[in-house]
């Protein structure tokens, strides 16, 4: 299936001619190099060979997707904004990197960053719209197309997203100040970003239940032993992951236990190790069913009541929202091959646990990368079970041998 029909003919052939091409993932460490000796110029062709390269790799699959999910309107909306952002890198294609053109780039680049800032939304809305379009019945396999999909676009909007805000802070026209390098910090202090993130959704459970849990931060560095923990990182995609784990916890933790006067508080622990830094966040929310924490990291599954429709993007639903929180959080610790696991203990609480890279040599981006494997998975029907499974229901009398 094609994007659009033959009046964008033209677009289609660049798709297929960028989507051949790899993705070129970078680490911390290079997109650091590269900013402490920034130069414009070499940013902008890079750039304007790799973003068609990340745009046509993540277009191609939306191609794939069920013709259900594509005749939705929020699909389309979609849909047209990545072909708009393709056409528009696509001008610069051939340019010389002169200041005119250097700097309408850069606009251009905060244009496409703008332009899909409600991605995440609108794409929600358009798993919403299919799901009304059939009663709230969608097959087993669609399902896990759009899954496998919607952590493919998440992951490349995330990759995208670094990469322009990277060029555009560095080259923009406010020059950047302070010890940042782009949006990356080279001493981000994980303990100070546990404490916003901590600070702003109990804001938020404080407006809706009235108290909230106190906050309990360890630190361990086994490296460094006596010496705060540094990292070199995002702080804003530490934030987001703490900021989702927070609201998840508070709201377990005041629901269980609502009654009583003193509720238990949240306890983090920050550990340094040689590979590995890890942020645990425990909760005594009462924990979940061992067999619904895989649901918890799927986009179709959410625990708490869906938005009501809305033209702002502020949340309706106070501590909760399409049930995206936790899959996007996942998705921006795997970027930089970190990872965020959860494990519970049905009747007490939730441990979370957040693992990121110590070396910024080793944080290198995951990317989703267009080719045969990933176009045979869009086709594949849901695979039949080849293990004894729990039989719910009605009771199957074993053969006795």
């Amino acid at each position: 299936m094609k994007l659009f029909p033959v009046r964008l003919s033209n677009i289609n052939k660049m798709l297929d001619f960028y989507s051949q091409f790899n993705p070129s993932p970078l680490s911390i460490k290079q997109f650091i190099d590269f900013g402490l000796n920034a130069c414009p110029r070499k940013s902008y062709v890079f750039l304007r060979k790799e973003l068609p390269v990340r745009l046509a790799n993540i277009m191609k699959e939306i191609t794939l997707l069920p013709e259900s999910l594509l005749r939705m309107p929020s699909v389309g909306l979609v849909s047209a904004w990545y072909v708009k952002s393709f056409e528009e890198v696509l001008a610069f294609e051939k340019t010389d990197p002169s200041e005119g053109n250097l700097e309408k780039f850069c606009k251009s680049l905060i244009q496409i960053r703008d332009r899909h800032s409600d991605v995440v939304q609108t794409m929600a809305q358009g798993i919403l719209e299919l799901k009304e379009s059939r009663n709230g019945a969608i097959e087993p396999s669609t399902e896990l197309s759009i899954q496998y999909f919607l952590d493919r676009l998440y992951m490349s909007r995330i990759s995208i997203r670094m990469l322009i805000n990277q060029h555009t802070i560095l080259f923009g026209e406010i020059p950047q100040t302070g010890r940042h390098i782009g949006s990356i910090d080279p001493l981000c202090d994980p303990h100070m970003v546990v404490r916003d993130a901590y600070e702003n959704a109990r804001f938020l459970c404080d407006q809706y239940y009235l108290a909230s849990p106190e906050l309990e931060v360890i630190e361990h560095n086994e490296i460094d032993k006596g010496n705060p923990i540094k990292i070199v990182y995002v702080p804003s995609h530490l934030y987001h992951m703490l900021f989702e784990l927070f609201k998840n916890s508070m709201r377990a933790v005041m629901e269980h236990h609502g009654t009583e006067d003193d509720v238990p508080p949240i306890k983090v622990t920050i550990v340094k190790g040689k590979e590995d830094i890890c942020v645990k966040m425990s909760d005594q929310g009462g924990g979940i069913r061992r067999s619904q924490v895989d649901q918890l990291f799927k986009y179709m599954y959410s625990t708490a009541p869906q938005p009501p429709k809305s033209k702002t993007d502020l949340p309706l639903v106070p501590l909760a929202g399409y049930g995206y929180g936790l899959p996007i959080s996942r998705l921006y610790a795997r970027y930089f091959h970190g990872d965020l696991v959860l494990f519970s203990c049905e009747g007490y609480g939730s441990d979370a646990i957040i693992y990121l890279k110590a070396f910024s040599d080793e944080a290198n981006e995951l990317l989703p990368i267009f080719n045969k494997t990933s176009t045979r998975f869009y086709k594949a029907t849901v695979p039949t079970g080849d293990w004894s499974n729990q039989v719910k229901g009605k009771k199957v009398k074993p053969i006795v041998i």
